[in-house]
């Protein structure tokens, strides 16, 4: 039989998903409130990186997924996604960051990451600040236009057969019954046995599946409630600067070594930490900044101000350049910084792919092709095989199955 498989989100991470699942023969259909990546996807800078994760679990991930982003460009198109391999460069304002940051780069490169240390790099970005001690430059970070390559990535899993529906919201699984199968008209699709078969919409639609993929990015805790399978996935804002059109002035994804500590911290409050990138259009993207302020989208012009700073003390020349706007959106943050990727113990059929942070569209391709493999029950790809291990709800659950 042929897997139906409902993915609730078409963010980058739900498009990847159900790229890959309806690559692999199953039947996909993806069920969005908004179109595709008007979420947290539209929100993103693009990021593709291996440079800002420690050995572990995510970067296992992030290697996997730097290798499908290739293919998905040989097969999609390059431009489909404006899929650039520009490579990042990490720079340390002090001799002491600068250590810190070759041992940081040593462990890496011991789990296989690519990492050249540089004394000049102003040889790699003439336009940085003088009096820059060093950094480490990763050939292997790339950027995508985060909502140009979701919609590139759904529109290859409709070529498969995918289906998608905008404007509807999955809600809450039908109850229990006397346990018939999926197509068994009686039903309608509903949960049997402790076992989901189908979500219904707010349009009243009922589609049956053996399996639903909660890709819902910021909001996937609020569709694991749904669903009976709550996971711990909050909000964390951040914003971003977007400067006007220019000549090419930055060549790398170029950040400050803080910004890794930052991105591991679990402080609530404000952190800001200057990441500067140009994009294929001329404009430069100026980020980042984090806080834990439940869904406000309040403008705050202090953070505006304090980003736009540390990028003119990277990049002199930003002084004299004009700011087009700044958006703001929010991170998919799990309490551990690992996303949620596999199967729910507590309800069979409901598989998780959500909580990446700010690092989802870097992570996107993997984890459609670790959501695709859990589904056919196959051995992931990834050359870790305990990897996606970390990656399962059943960390977040007590030894009786309850959210800890």
């Amino acid at each position: 039989m042929t897997l139906k498989i409902v993915v609730v989100g078409a963010g980058v991470v739900g498009a990847a998903c159900a790229f890959h699942a309806a690559s692999a023969g199953m039947d996909v259909t993806v069920v969005d409130r908004g179109p595709v990546g008007a979420g947290t996807t539209s929100r993103g800078e693009g990021n593709v990186l291996l440079s800002d994760k420690e050995p572990g679990p995510e970067l296992a991930l992030a290697q996997l997924s730097r290798t499908l982003w290739d293919e998905a460009g040989r097969e999609i198109g390059p431009d489909s996604l404006e899929l650039e391999a520009k490579g990042g460069l990490v720079v340390a304002s002090t001799a002491e960051g600068l250590a810190a940051l070759g041992e940081f780069a040593a462990r890496q490169e011991a789990a296989g990451v690519r990492v050249e240390p540089v004394d000049r790099v102003r040889d790699l970005e003439p336009h940085l600040a003088p009096g820059i001690p060093g950094g480490v430059h990763y050939p292997q970070d790339a950027q995508v236009q985060p909502v140009l390559a979701a919609a590139a990535l759904l529109r290859a899993a409709v070529r498969h057969g995918a289906r998608f529906r905008t404007g509807e919201v999955a809600s809450a699984v039908t109850a229990r019954d006397g346990g018939r199968t999926p197509g068994d008209r009686s039903t309608g699709g509903r949960i049997t046995g402790g076992r989901i078969t189908g979500v219904r919409t707010t349009a009243g639609d009922l589609l049956p599946a053996d399996a639903v993929v909660n890709a819902a990015g910021t909001w996937g805790g609020e569709v694991g409630r749904r669903l009976g399978a709550p996971v711990e996935v909050l909000p964390r804002r951040g914003f971003v600067l977007v400067t006007e059109p220019l000549p090419p002035m930055v060549r790398h994804k170029v950040y400050s070594a803080d910004y890794v500590a930052n991105v591991a911290s679990s402080d609530a409050g404000l952190e800001t930490s200057c990441v500067v990138e140009g994009t294929r259009g001329g404009t430069i993207l100026i980020g980042a900044s984090r806080e834990r302020v439940g869904f406000d989208t309040t403008m705050n012009p202090a953070v505006i101000a304090r980003l736009a700073a540390q990028a003119c003390r990277l990049f002199p020349f930003l002084r004299g350049v004009h700011l087009m706007r700044a958006y703001r959106g929010f991170r998919p943050y799990c309490p551990d910084h690992l996303p949620v990727v596999g199967p729910d113990p507590r309800v069979p059929g409901v598989v998780h792919a959500c909580g990446h942070e700010g690092a989802g569209i870097g992570l996107a391709p993997a984890t459609g092709a670790l959501v695709t493999a859990h589904l056919l029950g196959r051995p992931w790809r990834g050359a870790d095989p305990a990897a996606h291990t970390a990656l399962l709800p059943d960390r977040f659950l007590n030894a009786g199955g309850a959210p800890q």
